[in-house]
């Protein structure tokens, strides 16, 4: 029984570490995601259009991010409620590789494809 809240314990420890690690991630690129300034002396229009991209692809990895952070979240709830490792389709045990993989996966492999 130990070992079943040791591996509880260290599912727990990876999944705040990996949420802490997104948001840092999150805060860090708040510089990426702040508009454009339209400022036709300082910044040519490729430039600004460049610019715009990396806004664009910044926003893209901020919304990945808080997917994330709520996978996560979600998995630490079921972890608390002592549903965690259990499929959500059709009650099965997840295989503890995927959960290596994935710790967020709601699903078996069967339910998942």
């Amino acid at each position: 029984m130990a070992e079943a809240s040791d591996e509880t314990d260290n599912m727990r420890e990876r999944l705040i570490a990996l949420r802490a690690q997104l948001s840092g991630e999150d805060a860090g690129a708040a510089e990426w995601r702040k508009p454009v300034a339209l400022d036709q002396q300082s910044v040519g229009r490729l430039s600004r259009m460049d610019a715009m991209q990396q806004q664009q692809m910044a926003d893209a990895e901020a919304r990945r991010r808080k997917s994330d952070i709520a996978r996560i979240d979600a998995a630490l709830k079921r972890l608390d409620e002592g549903e965690f490792g259990w499929c959500l389709s059709c009650g099965e045990a997840i295989a503890e590789k995927r959960l290596e993989i994935d710790p967020m996966a709601t699903q078996c492999i069967a339910c998942a494809s």
